[in-house]
């Protein structure tokens, strides 16, 4: 799966195929490793001039914000998988890889009507987001919780207690072990059995309500056991993944918006551009940049203009869209 991709849109004057059938072309004569795909786009609505200029300056704000949740999350997913000694795997989207997905992108009209103005749509999408973030950061705190008390459960075993033989203390009964239970030890001071017995259902909400049993008491300590999905990690992670699935197909359906808008304003009214996706290797980047520079001088050398010489569109966007001839930024997944 490639990590780095390109978004970009060219004008068109007369037939969108035409241009994609030449991009193809010179594409595989002399970038033949890049992969190249078409990036379906909506008939969005385009409001005034005014509001495509205002929306422009938070789009490049928005996609940092997208791209740093979406790698937050990968980097916990991995984190996790480390911890739990579980094959790290490839993230997908409902089943799909992410490179597909990205490549095979279908717009949502039910989640995004398409005729809803394009300020709404993307702060419906920064909303979800951030939305995302919160709650996982709230998942993280609960899950360091739980992984920190039951690591002070475990160290509690190394009391008096833990130097007996425990073997006369347990019964085969007391203990549960399946796919998803598992039963630990809690060594629990005699004076606070009752803060014990009060809280431990709250330690995470993957303990199995009133399964802690008295097993054992001696002059300064009682042995209990409490049960909970064995791999804590699990729920968590999955959890994560969801998120960043929720995440990933949010972001997409950003770059729509922000292909769309800034193409209007580098091109001008009507809409009349081709969007694709690239994946150029290091070693090809250059090459494929005098590519698509060379289509876009073909179709039309007027759109191309310094700040001063703005007319049919407007150049001089946010980020690295201001440095070629066409639209274009990059979208990175790690």
């Amino acid at each position: 799966m490639a990590t780095r991709y390109w978004v970009v849109s060219l004008p068109v004057q007369g037939s969108a195929s035409a241009v994609w059938n030449n991009l193809q072309d010179q594409i595989s004569k002399h970038s033949f490793d890049t992969p190249i795909y078409r990036f379906n786009i909506p008939n969005l609505r385009v409001g005034t001039l005014d509001s495509l200029l205002s929306l422009s300056d938070d789009l490049l704000k928005s996609n940092n914000f997208m791209e740093g949740v979406s790698h937050k999350i990968r980097r916990q997913i991995e984190e996790l998988e480390r911890i739990s000694g579980v094959e790290s795997s490839a993230l997908t989207v409902d089943g799909v890889p992410v490179d597909s997905y990205l490549t095979r992108f279908v717009w949502d009209e039910a989640k995004y009507p398409t005729m809803s103005p394009l300020r709404e749509i993307v702060d419906s999408i920064h909303g979800q987001v951030a939305k995302i973030e919160d709650d996982l950061k709230v998942r993280v705190a609960e899950y360091n919780t739980v992984r920190s008390q039951l690591n002070a459960i475990n160290r509690k075993q190394s009391g008096s207690l833990a130097v007996r033989d425990l073997s006369n203390l347990v019964k085969p009964e007391d203990i549960i072990t399946s796919e998803h239970l598992v039963t630990l030890l809690a060594v629990v001071p005699k004076y606070s059995q009752k803060d014990w017995l009060s809280s431990y259902e709250t330690l995470t909400n993957y303990v199995v309500p009133r399964s802690s049993k008295l097993l054992f008491e001696d002059n300064e300590y009682a042995l209990y056991t409490v049960t909970l999905f064995g791999r804590v990690a699990d729920n968590f992670r999955t959890s994560a993944r969801e998120r960043g699935f929720q995440v990933f197909t949010s972001w997409m359906h950003f770059c729509a918006v922000r292909i769309f808008a800034e193409s209007i304003l580098r091109y001008g009214l009507p809409p009349s551009f081709l969007a694709s996706v690239l994946a150029p290797s290091a070693k090809g980047e250059k090459k494929v940049r005098s590519i698509l520079e060379g289509l876009c001088d073909s179709t039309n050398s007027t759109f191309w203009k310094t700040e001063d010489e703005v007319g049919g569109g407007i150049a001089g966007l946010a980020g690295d869209t201001d440095a070629h001839p066409y639209v274009s930024f990059t979208i990175n997944l790690v």
